[in-house]
C-alpha cells in the first residue's frame, strides 16, 4: 500500500432546532500532515464521476453505478495521494464530510485489524456522496462498503439532509456505527473515537449486524451498566488529554458556557446543547479557534507551558475550513450552502458558496503547487503567516475585515434568494451570484493583506531612528 497519509481534523454537527435558522449544519476542519498542501473547490458533473474507481493509496478498485449526482468537492490540487474531495453537497442537497481521524484500541485490534487494501479517506466521498438521497442513505452506503472492502484506518463521517444529521465511526477493518444527532443538540467532535452511550434498539441509532455480538463474544465492555462505544472502541490515552479533548472542552465551553468541565476530562459528553441558536459565526469561530481568553492560548499571555500544552483548533495545519448547511426556509434551489475559506483559520472568513451550479470561480478552483495571489489558498496562507509573526498587531485588521466581509457575502446572499423565484435558469443565476461571492472575497482578503503589511512595515525590526 502506498504510504499513507495522516490528517487530524475538528468536526462541528448542529441539529436543525439547534441551528438559529432552521438549518442543519455538519462542518470541519480539513487538517493536513503538512501546513501546506494546496485546495480546490470544484463540482464534479455526472459525467465526470468514474464509473470504476481505483485507490491510489490502497489499490482498492470498486465498481460505481452508472446514475451519479452532482455534488461540490475540495479535491487536492496536487494528486500524488489521490483525489481526497474532503465535503461536498450532492444535487438532492445531502450532504457529506469525510473524515474525522478517530482512534482505537488493541482489543479492537486484535479482532478486526485494518485491511491494507481498504478504502479510506481519499476514497470516501467519492464512493459514497454521488450516490444518496438522504443523510440516513449514506451511513447505510458506507456501511455496506466498509463491511464488504474493509478499511484501513479509523475515521468518523458526518452526513447531513434537510432534516438529518448523522454521524458514523468505523470500527476496526470492517466494523462501524452511527448516530443521529437530536434535532435540538450540538456535537464538537475531535481526533478521538467520539460515540458514548448508545443503544443498539433506538431509532436513532445504525451499526454493522453482528457489532453487539463482537462485543459479548470478545467481552470489550468495561462498564457494569452501560453500553459507551468510546469505552469499547475507543482510547483515553495521555495524548487525547492534550491533543483532542481540550478541542472538545473549548466548543463546549462556547456554546454552553454554564458547564463547567476539565480540559483534559475523557468523558466529555457527545450530545451536548447550546444555551442558545447556534449561527454559521458560532461555528466558524470555534473552528478557527485558539481556546481565547484562557491560559492556554498560544497568542495568549500564559506561560510557555501552558500555550503550548493543548493542541488548538485554529492551526497552521488547516488546509480548508467547510460549513456545509442545508435550509429548510428558502426553496429547495437554494437550499444548500457551501460556506469555504482556505488556509489557517485564524486569518480568514468562510464565504457562502451556492452548492446547485455547474461549475466553481476559477479563484477558488484553480490552485495548484505554485505560489499565486490570485488563488484564494494561496492569498489566504499568505495572510494567516503575516497574522502569526504579531497577532496583537493585526488582530484587530482580522475582526473588521471578518464582520465587514460576512456582512457583505450575506447581503449578496439575501439578495440572491430573493431573486432566485423569478430566474428562467436557476443554475446559470446561482454560478454568477458564486462568482460575485468570489470577487468580493477576493478583494476583500487582498485589502486585508495589503492593511496588514502596511501596518507591519512599521513595526519591522531592520529600521533605525534617525532618518536621513
Amino acid at each position: 500500500m502506498t504510504k499513507r497519509i495522516k490528517g487530524s481534523c475538528t468536526t462541528i454537527l448542529v441539529g436543525k432546532k439547534a441551528s438559529i435558522d432552521g438549518s442543519t449544519i455538519i462542518s470541519r476542519n480539513d487538517d493536513g500532515h503538512e501546513a501546506l498542501d494546496p485546495e480546490r473547490f470544484v463540482v464534479v458533473n455526472p459525467a465526470d464521476q468514474p464509473r470504476h474507481y481505483q485507490s491510489v493509496i490502497s489499490k482498492v478498485q470498486v465498481e460505481l453505478p452508472d446514475n451519479p449526482l452532482r455534488y461540490t468537492s475540495i479535491p487536492n490540487s496536487i494528486l500524488t495521494n489521490g483525489i481526497w474531495p474532503a465535503a461536498g453537497i450532492n444535487s438532492d442537497n445531502v450532504a457529506m464530510s469525510a473524515t474525522e481521524t478517530i482512534t482505537t484500541n488493541s482489543r479492537v485490534m486484535g479482532i478486526d485489524p485494518y485491511v491494507d487494501g481498504g478504502i479510506g479517506e481519499e476514497d470516501l466521498v467519492t464512493l459514497v456522496l454521488p450516490y444518496i438521497h438522504s443523510a440516513k442513505e449514506g451511513v447505510e452506503r458506507l456501511g455496506a462498503l466498509l463491511e464488504k472492502y474493509g478499511t484501513y484506518e479509523p475515521n468518523g463521517i458526518a452526513f447531513s439532509d434537510h432534516d438529518d444529521v448523522w454521524w458514523l465511526e468505523t470500527i476496526g477493518g470492517h466494523h462501524w456505527a452511527a448516530k443521529r444527532i437530536p434535532d435540538d443538540a450540538y456535537v464538537v467532535a475531535p481526533n478521538r473515537m467520539n460515540i458514548d452511550t448508545f443503544d443498539f434498539d433506538a431509532d436513532d441509532t445504525l451499526a454493522s449486524a453482528d457489532l453487539q455480538a463482537m462485543i459479548d463474544q470478545y467481552n470489550l465492555n468495561p462498564d457494569f451498566d452501560q453500553v459507551n462505544l468510546r469505552h469499547i472502541f475507543g482510547s483515553a490515552t495521555i495524548k487525547d488529554t492534550v491533543y483532542n479533548n481540550p478541542r472538545a472542552w473549548f466548543g463546549q465551553k462556547y456554546f454552553t458556557p454554564d458547564v463547567t468541565q476539565d480540559p483534559m476530562e475523557q468523558d466529555l459528553p457527545f450530545i451536548c446543547h447550546a444555551n442558545r441558536k447556534i449561527s454559521i459565526e458560532d461555528v466558524k469561530f470555534v473552528l478557527s479557534s485558539h481556546f481565547e481568553n484562557t491560559k492556554y492560548d498560544p497568542y495568549g499571555s500564559g506561560s510557555e507551558t501552558d500555550k503550548t500544552l493543548f493542541r488548538p483548533i485554529g492551526i497552521n495545519r488547516n488546509h480548508d475550513v467547510h460549513i456545509l448547511q442545508i435550509r429548510n426556509n428558502v426553496p429547495a434551489t437554494v437550499a444548500g450552502i457551501h460556506w469555504l475559506a482556505f488556509g489557517a483559520n485564524t486569518f480568514n472568513t468562510v464565504v457562502p458558496f451556492y452548492a446547485n451550479v455547474n461549475d466553481t470561480p476559477a479563484s477558488y478552483k484553480n490552485a495548484d503547487g505554485n505560489f499565486n495571489l490570485n488563488d484564494m489558498y494561496w492569498l489566504s496562507c499568505t495572510t494567516a503567516l503575516l497574522g502569526d509573526t504579531d497577532y496583537d498587531l493585526y488582530v484587530d485588521f482580522r475582526n473588521t475585515f471578518a464582520l465587514e466581509a460576512m456582512g457583505a457575502y450575506r447581503k449578496i446572499q439575501n439578495d440572491t434568494d430573493a431573486a432566485i423565484a423569478d430566474q428562467a435558469d436557476p443554475t446559470a443565476f446561482l454560478a454568477q451570484a458564486n462568482d460575485q461571492l468570489a470577487a468580493e472575497s477576493l478583494k476583500r482578503q487582498t485589502k486585508l493583506l495589503g492593511d496588514m503589511v502596511i501596518m507591519g512595515s512599521e513595526h519591522m525590526k531592520l529600521r533605525y531612528n534617525l532618518n536621513d
